[in-house]
């Protein structure tokens, strides 16, 4: 198995609603496990074609004879690497490609039926083939671990104790690894999947908070998979131990065709960091591999990403990779980079090796480097301050140094003693860690997980199932309706954790008030549970993309959004079951209740709005220039009258060169010295054919159209009157 090179497969997609809308064209070919990209912009080029493991047509429906189901994706990829699991290699399955090709899709799936990605099918054959198990010297043990690497920072999704920022170190027999990620022991499918949608429940949290989403991080999925064999007549216990490591990479994206700015643009930038560091690695171990010699440097520690996926990458583990496709020339460029990406990992090399007996190697390694510490200790005289005894626990070392006088001169003296000494505590826990009993790590996941309810209760995610509750909706798919805030009979109050009354239902972010808005749950005569919304001063909130102002009553399917970022569909289950049971026949909406329907009806609502409000003042220009054009006409009224049907508007009319008689106020200047264009009149005009000028018009305009014989006539006249003009 040593020297196995990286498994690499591509899957194409179905068209989305941004490329149908534009009309894509697909320029994905298929044909065996050959992938062929057309070029739109020269279709005469000849196309490229990229040969991988596995080439995958989905972008059909599952009508097409060659259409790639989640099925067939889990058969060919996860259970060949399930196998190699249970052999006792390490495996590492990562998904790779552009925002919004499929990579989640792939890797997770969906809740319905025949559509869970690779890890959940893989999670449930894990379990699957261990209660299938019929030999009594064989036992298992599985434990997991959840984690999310933002903008080169690493979280822990598991524990709701490590809530910020956790160190990557690099041991020297255990390799990186990240300092107190908790692993927690689980021994169903059941287990994993709560423990999937803890972890997807706490990324959500902090994905709302910070503003961000899920495609703006990298996920990765730890499993520690145990085998133990008792040998009865040796009466020797052997193991296996393998380390499964499911990655979903953040989406590669161009700031060009994504618009991003601000923090937006930092976090793309952190996001295409990592991964072209990846792509430095694939590209440097490839070439190591076809010049069968090492290269002078491979930068796994530009990136978190690389630094912890050093073993799978080139080293002892046996690696699958799926790159997403998108089939539209729109993103022709992304995905030519993807295919190029997926042909440099097929020539990585992996040395991978069976894990056996791991632990006893490693605790008698460990123990060895304790020795030597202790002994480069008591060499730089600072023996005083550990016990002698090797069974010596890191808080008796505390105890015992905190007696020594004036130890911290001692150590500033004592050339690398101070080092020695943080490496011994980080050895002799990680020794702890390892001889902890199966007992005890189940014990501390049962306590981690109570932990996590009260977290939830204190944000207002503990309640009665049959109770109203809030749901929250995210631009992720998979991170929505993770998280339901259950509205309690009476008040339940809404807003920020440093408000001075405490707030049932915590929320956070620069538009969430200290006191946002309450929801009020009353119960009728009749039983029925009525609950309304009553918003505070000066806080954003909109029900069904309206904003409230007054206390409003909702409706189970109302969608709520508070601040800017926070969305939620309101669920009233008794109301539900009394919809369903008035129109059981009702067909189900065309289109889905999700964040993306939220903010397009958000955004409609308030063009509403605005194209009333341009309405209205449209409306007040037209009544102002009407009573204006009233006035004036009313003026000139006037003036005919008093000075005769022909107002002296130019010298050419009077036969006078003095000034004309234009009425001042709203109809001229008053000055007497200037008249309007084209000012002249004649003796035969017809006073059905006299011009007047309307305040902000920019020509002379007719009352009456003018006869034809008029209008030559008056031509010459005109032009004479210009030609002076402009003499």
């Amino acid at each position: 198995m040593a020297g196995a090179s990286v498994k690499v497969a591509v899957r194409v997609r179905p068209f989305n609603s941004r490329e149908m809308s534009r009309e894509s064209k697909c320029i994905i070919q298929m044909s065996g496990s050959t992938t062929t990209i057309l070029n739109p912009k020269q279709p005469k080029e000849t196309p490229k074609s990229f040969s991988f493991d596995y080439s995958y047509w989905s972008h059909t429906t599952p009508a097409d004879i060659n259409y790639a189901s989640q099925k067939q994706v889990y058969q060919d990829i996860g259970e060949e690497m399930l196998q190699h699991a249970f052999e006792g290699y390490n495996v590492c399955i990562f998904a790779y490609g552009q925002t919004g090709a499929g990579k989640s899709y792939t890797m997770m799936g969906k809740q319905e039926k025949d559509q869970q990605g690779i890890i959940p099918q893989l999670c449930e054959d894990l379990f699957s083939r261990i209660n299938d198990t019929t030999n009594d010297n064989m036992s298992y043990s599985v434990e997991v671990s959840y984690m999310e690497i933002y903008c080169e920072r690493v979280r822990d999704l598991l524990n709701p104790k490590n809530k910020g920022n956790l160190r990557v170190r690099e041991h020297p027999l255990m390799g990186p690894y990240v300092e107190d990620l908790s692993k927690l022991a689980v021994t169903s499918y059941n287990d994993i999947q709560d423990l999937m949608d803890s972890g997807n429940k706490a990324r959500t949290v902090a994905a709302t908070n910070m503003n961000e989403t899920s495609s703006r991080s990298h996920a990765v999925f730890n499993i520690i998979f145990t085998q133990k064999r008792h040998d009865a007549e040796t009466d020797i216990t052997t193991e296996k131990v393998s380390k499964i490591s499911l990655v979903d990479l953040a989406g590669s994206e161009r700031a060009d065709s994504t618009g991003a700015k601000g923090t937006r643009l930092k976090e793309g930038a952190n996001i295409n960091k990592s991964l072209t560091t990846l792509g430095k690695v694939i590209s440097a171990l490839a070439e190591m591999n076809k010049k069968k010699k090492k290269t002078d440097f491979i930068p796994y520690r530009d990136s978190v990403l690389t630094w912890l996926l050093r073993e799978n990458l080139g080293g002892n583990s046996r690696t699958a990779m799926v790159a997403a496709l998108s089939p539209a020339d729109i993103n022709y460029d992304e995905t030519l980079s993807t295919l190029r990406y997926a042909d440099r990992a097929k020539q990585i090399r992996c040395n991978a090796v069976i894990n056996e007996d791991p632990n006893n190697k490693l605790i008698r390694e460990l123990k060895d480097e304790v020795a030597r510490l202790r002994d480069l200790l008591y060499a730089q005289g600072l023996g005083d301050i550990i016990d002698s005894s090797p069974s010596s626990s890191l808080s008796a070392l505390s105890s015992r140094a905190a007696s020594v006088a004036s130890l911290h001169e001692r150590i500033m003296f004592a050339p690398g003693s101070e080092e020695a000494i943080e490496r011994l505590k980080e050895t002799e826990k990680i020794i702890a860690e390892l001889n902890e009993t199966w007992e005890e790590k189940l014990r501390r996941t049962e306590a981690i997980r109570m932990e996590r309810w009260v977290g939830w209760g204190r944000m207002g995610q503990g309640g009665v199932p049959q109770t109203p509750h809030l749901v929250n909706l995210n631009e992720d798919p998979l991170m929505s309706e993770c998280l339901l805030y259950y509205i309690k009979d009476g008040i339940t109050r809404v807003g920020r954790e440093d408000a001075e009354k405490r707030q049932d239902i915590v929320l956070s972010g620069h538009f969430i008030k200290e006191e946002h808005c309450l929801f009020r749950s009353d119960t009728k005569t009749g039983g029925e549970v009525i609950v309304t919304l009553e918003p505070c001063e000066g806080a954003d909130t909109y029900v069904n993309g309206k904003k409230v102002t007054e206390p409003s009553i909702l409706r189970s399917g109302n969608r709520i959004i508070m601040g800017k970022s926070h969305v939620f569909r309101f669920n009233h289950p008794e109301q539900a079951r009394q919809e369903r049971e008035r129109t059981p026949c009702a067909e189900t909406p065309a289109e889905p209740v999700d964040w993306a329907f939220a903010q397009r009806e958000l955004l409609e609502k308030q063009g509403i709005d605005m194209k009333q409000e341009m309405e209205q003042r449209l409306q007040e220009l037209e009544d102002q220039y009407r009573r204006e054009r009233e006035e004036a006409n009313y003026l000139l009224e006037q003036q005919r009258l008093v000075g005769g049907d022909c107002p002296s508007m130019s010298p050419q009319c009077s036969g006078q060169s003095g000034s004309s008689s234009w009425p001042s106020g709203p109809l001229g200047s008053g000055s007497g010295t200037s008249s309007p264009p084209s000012a002249t009149c004649s003796g035969a005009m017809p006073s059905s054919s006299r011009k007047r000028w309307v305040p902000g018009a920019p020509l002379w305009l007719a009352v009456a159209p003018m006869t034809e014989a008029t209008s030559v006539g008056n031509q010459g006249s005109a032009e004479e009157g210009v030609a002076e003009d402009t003499a």
